[in-house]
């Protein structure tokens, strides 16, 4: 009897624990993370008898969790690549919004300051059509900024939520330390914790939501979590943090740091994965060069436009006035240049734009080992040649050309040697959209009218024509209206055997026909006539002029309905000035303003496009691979109720088992009495 007690309690106690393991599986359904578990039996050692081996019950020897490795490592994974791309999508969203918006966008400004400037060419001497110029021009040059201001607010949010990622990466990494100590102690005694081991799992999940991370198992149950390229930053029950601070080269722009102990390294551009990982790719692969791109553009539309309207005369006969600030202004040049915080100099060098037409969308770095300099452009790595380099002396202006002999557009101004090891960012275009401005504010001062006109002698006894002049090469813009004026009037008379003489007898100096050649009369002649100091005209002579018929090139005093410069003007929306590689001749190589921004847009929408989808390739693997650790480890109620009534009756039937065992003994004792 008392070998059946005892099998009875054993089955009792077994079932117990089994009820006591489904009820535990089933309050927590719905614990993030948990794993069902299950009661392991085995026999008891049977006991020998004459008649052989009688067993003795069973008994509890594990409580085994449903566990994965590889499908949690899954789980992990997919989380992290997730959330990577759904913090890049959720960017890049309102980026493509801002700038392929109707109302938000660049391309709506563009058209309309270029439509004022159309309608303005087709009645020059019209002080409103002047003035709608003006205030497109202002309106074209606040939506620049306003743009950027949206731009420079959403990198402002990035570098709040780094910080704020940051934070909950170090809370959960000590919480995961935490739980190491708690394991490596539960587990000394040969048995796992479960219940730790699944919080310790959630835990690791749920920091992969916030950056990627390489798990290693231990001997100790303990489980090592690397980042970046193999930064430990969590060692049993150690741990080590993510720091988030301003860059060094450029403090607008936090970067991640990897803290240990009192160590600290930088580690931005390697770490991946999770909300960390897609705010840093992002900002790497759109928000910068988004910025730099649409700098570019408004470097390029207030260069082009000052530059062509210096070139013309206004209404009061004067050089054309700037209708855009100067970019180069001393204070917006010492902003392009930031020195790295660990500089043990203090130099401040200006970077000064030269050729906005040839600028790229990239910045560069800048360093000096004590006696040359060594630059980078940091888009793709390319090392630059720096001229003069070193320099004979200070103060010194630096130039910069790609292993293709490209220039950069840029210089640098530097008064001084900077200290051994001294660090430079260079950003030419990252501010030119903030920086435009429209300052002109008198409508008369807007030079539409080119500088040289032409005509000929009312005496001419032929049909000779000559069309107006055209300056095709402006010594400097603005021009020199007085040394252009001092070379006119020109006249030039036809000696009748296809030769223009002043006086007779002599060719007109600076003149050639393109091509070379003599007049022909009755075909189109082209005509260049260079007036000194590096200003060239060019214009035709037509028709059949007779022998003394003079034509008069003279500086265009008073042209106040001249358009020529403004539909120079007009030209520049579809003239290719922007991205220009100047070591390519022959063709043309750059994109208008239109297309400069519509390449912008388009490859912000494709970017936008590939997170959209690669969300949804993402999301269903994530989904997928959920469902397969679900399958696995996930608590199911009809499973469980199930297994409540078949342990009920287990529990039943080993009572019945005791209760037997009872009335056996009782009726032995009685039999004695």
């Amino acid at each position: 009897m008392a070998d059946l007690l005892n099998i009875g309690l054993s089955g009792l106690s077994a079932n117990k624990t089994a009820l006591s393991v489904t009820g535990h599986n089933i309050s927590n359904v719905n614990t993030p993370g948990f794993s069902r578990q299950d009661s392991v039996q085995a026999t008891r050692v049977p006991q020998f008898s004459g008649a052989g081996y009688i067993g003795s019950g069973t008994t509890l020897v594990d409580i085994r969790r449903s566990y994965s490795e590889f499908l949690t490592t899954q789980v992990r994974s997919s989380t992290a690549l997730s959330s990577d791309v759904e913090a890049y999508k959720s960017q890049i969203e309102q980026l493509d919004s801002l700038l392929a918006g109707s109302t938000t966008g660049i391309t709506p400004s563009l058209q309309k300051f270029f439509s004022s400037l159309q309608t303005a060419a087709e009645d020059p001497s019209n002080i409103p059509a002047r003035q709608l110029v003006l205030s497109e021009a202002e309106g074209l040059a606040r939506r620049f900024n306003t743009v950027y201001d949206r731009i420079n607010e959403q990198n402002e949010f990035i570098n709040k939520q780094m910080v704020a990622v940051s934070d909950q990466v170090n809370r959960l990494a000590t919480s995961i330390a935490s739980y190491n100590d708690a394991i490596a102690v539960a587990a000394s005694n040969g048995q796992q914790p479960n219940d730790l081991l699944d919080a310790r799992e959630e835990a690791i999940r749920q920091l992969s939501t916030y950056v990627g991370v390489t798990v290693v198992a231990q001997d100790d149950s303990s489980v090592n979590l690397f980042v970046g390229s193999g930064q430990p930053l969590v060692v049993g029950s150690t741990t080590s943090r993510l720091e988030v601070v301003p860059g060094q080269g450029d403090p607008t722009r936090f970067e991640v740091n990897f803290v240990s102990g009192g160590s600290s390294q930088g580690i931005t551009s390697l770490i991946t994965g999770g909300e960390l990982g897609g705010l840093i790719r992002y900002r790497a692969e759109s928000l910068d060069p988004t910025l730099n791109s649409l700098g570019r553009l408004a470097l390029a539309v207030s260069d082009q436009v000052n530059t062509q309207l210096g070139e013309g005369l206004d209404l009061k006969g004067q050089v054309g006035t700037a209708l855009f600030g100067d970019f180069n202004d001393a204070a917006l040049a010492a902003l392009r240049v930031r020195a790295f915080s660990t500089n043990t100099g203090n130099v401040q060098p200006a970077l000064n734009i030269t050729d906005s037409s040839v600028l790229t969308t990239s910045d560069y770095r800048l360093e000096y080992d004590g006696t040359q300099y060594q630059a980078r452009r940091l888009s793709d790595g390319a090392a630059l040649t720096v001229s003069p380099n070193p320099p004979g002396a200070y103060p010194a202006t630096l130039t910069f050309t790609d292993a293709a002999g490209r220039d950069q557009g840029f210089e640098l101004a530097i008064d001084s040697a900077p200290a051994t090891g001294d660090q430079f960012l260079l950003q030419p275009t990252r501010r030119g959209a903030t920086s435009i401005s429209a300052v002109l504010d008198q409508p008369d001062q807007l030079a539409f009218a080119a500088p040289v006109r032409a005509e000929a002698e009312l005496q001419n006894s032929g049909n000779g024509a000559i069309s107006q002049p055209d300056l095709i090469a402006a010594g400097s813009s603005p021009i020199d209206a007085a040394a252009i004026s001092a070379a006119l009037p020109v006249a030039l008379i036809y000696d009748g055997a296809g030769t223009f003489e002043n006086p007779p007898g002599t060719p007109v100096t600076g003149l050639t026909r393109v091509p070379a050649g003599a007049f022909v009369p009755g075909q189109l002649n082209t005509y260049e006539l260079d007036l000194g100091g590096g200003n060239r005209v060019s214009f035709t002579i037509s028709g059949r002029p007779e022998n003394g018929d003079s034509f008069n090139l003279d500086f265009n005093t008073n042209g106040v309905s001249d358009n020529r410069n403004a539909l120079k003007l007009v030209d520049l929306q579809s003239k290719q000035t922007v991205g220009v590689d100047p070591t390519v001749t022959g063709i043309d190589t750059g994109v208008s303003f239109t297309d400069g921004y519509g390449d912008l847009v388009e490859r912000v929408g494709t970017l936008t496009a590939q997170a959209r989808q690669d969300s949804e390739a993402t999301g269903a693997i994530l989904k997928q691979a959920t469902d397969n650790r679900d399958a696995l480890a996930g608590v199911n109620l009809d499973e469980e109720a199930a297994n409540l009534i078949k342990f009920e009756q287990y529990y039943n039937a080993s009572a019945q088992v005791i209760q037997v065992a009872r009335s056996l003994f009782d009726t032995l004792i009685n039999s004695f009495r």
